[in-house]
């Protein structure tokens, strides 16, 4: 673990002396910088030359980012310290990334842990994939794109695609203990009893209670997380949701893998298919009509189908073509473990989705819904399906038993 000694925030001039070592300007560049808001944890400053700021058209490196880690959460202040270790993992967990998928993550200049930052490409050209379905985008490649990034990061990080003590000092490299405990209590704690860090509305403060006293619900979660915080399954990028993916028509881009550590899969892909069914869910105000609205939710439960579908081909080509495991290639594992992974996807989704509508940090997918009654809508479907998704997850064997779910939490809340 990185302890830093040096360690100061960064000030817009700092980021631009930074950038200056790098060496992808020219050194006689005048350069500008701006602070962007990227969340909770850190700083974000866009460093550019100037007349290049409206230069989006490509991925130049006459814009770049860098990225500070903080060491505590803004969303509550100092009084919530975080370790500046995560900055180091993240910029680990990208250069694994990049070594096996590197057209999906951004390109990382340079690395300082002493002051736990990363300098790496913008991505100006892009949009964050939640503003972009919030907007009723459409994106064609996406399925295939995160499917790719999936099955090739979690396979190639297990013990079916590594050697098993290669893993095990993997598995110390991204011990995040205390990443991994904002996951543990805001996903696995918080929504099923009466905590402070509860965000609930008072129109659907009936649905919080009811989680309080679900006891099929939290037998459940109670399984799911004893695998979160047991099973050292595969590295994972650990909070990937559509606010953590850049995106085109063409192009689809990973960041922010500070939560990185080794868990689940499930939990990846998990987040994936919740954020596009918490959009879905807002799609009760995004989309004006009941048609567009209609058309626009099978395009996302056809995305979801599609993510799994193609995640589950790739994984099992792999499985096939670089097993490290003899035993692991025994008759019938391959499809038991791939079922028991699709169940831990499920229910990893609905735990999910409860935690956007009642915990500390909601989406903007349906929390910015200007409509109070059309808004309660959308919390109440979001949680009908995410209630429904754990507690039927240990019972699934196929994704079309997820999407016909869906299909009725869609069609059966009114308010």
């Amino acid at each position: 673990m990185i302890k830093s000694t040096s360690y100061r925030p960064l000030s817009l001039e700092d980021a631009i002396q930074i950038a200056r070592s790098i060496n992808v300007f020219a050194a006689d560049a005048n350069l500008q910088c701006e602070e962007i808001g990227d969340g909770n944890l850190n700083l974000v400053f866009r460093v550019y030359e100037s007349g290049s700021e409206q230069a989006t058209s490509d991925q130049s490196p006459q814009r770049i980012i860098v990225k500070q880690a903080l060491p505590y959460a803004k969303v509550v202040g100092e009084s919530w310290p975080l370790t500046l270790d995560r900055a180091r993992i993240e910029s680990e967990a990208l250069l694994f990334q990049a070594s096996l998928v590197p057209q999906l993550v951004p390109k990382v200049f340079k690395i300082d842990n002493e002051l736990a930052l990363t300098v790496m490409e913008d991505l100006s050209d892009h949009v964050i994939m939640r503003k972009g379905l919030i907007e009723g985008k459409q994106y064609p490649l996406f399925a295939e794109h995160i499917a790719e990034f999936m099955a090739r990061t979690l396979f190639f990080s297990s013990d079916l695609g590594m050697n098993q003590q290669e893993k095990k000092r993997r598995v110390e490299q991204f011990t995040n203990p205390e990443l991994c405990k904002i996951t543990e209590d805001l996903i696995f704690d918080d929504p099923y009893t009466d905590s402070p860090n509860n965000n609930c509305d008072a129109a659907i403060r009936d649905e919080l209670t009811k989680l309080w006293d679900d006891k099929v619900l939290h037998l459940e979660v109670a399984l799911l997380r004893e695998k979160f915080l047991t099973q050292t399954q595969a590295l994972l990028h650990g909070d990937l949701h559509t606010g953590s993916i850049f995106i085109t028509e063409t192009s689809t881009k990973v960041i922010d893998p500070e939560f990185a550590y080794y868990g689940p899969m499930g939990f990846d892909i998990g987040a994936v298919i919740a954020n596009l069914l918490l959009n879905a869910a807002g799609q009760q105000y995004w989309c004006g009509d009941e048609q567009t609205r209609q058309d626009y939710r099978r395009y996302l439960l056809n995305t979801v189908r599609d993510i799994w579908n193609r995640f589950e081909a790739k994984f099992r080509v792999l499985w096939d073509e670089h097993l490290v495991d003899r035993l692991a290639a025994t008759d019938g594992y391959q499809d038991m473990y791939i079922d028991r992974l699709l169940q831990d996807v499920i229910g990893y989704a609905g735990c999910k989705m409860i935690r956007r509508i009642v915990g500390l940090a909601h989406v903007a997918d349906i929390d910015s819904i200007p409509d109070p009654q059309v808004k309660e809508r959308a919390q109440r479907i979001a949680l009908t399906i995410g209630k429904k998704l754990v507690k039927i997850n240990r019972r699934v064997h196929s994704i079309d038993e997820v999407i016909a779910t869906c299909e009725y939490g869609f069609k059966g809340v009114h308010v």
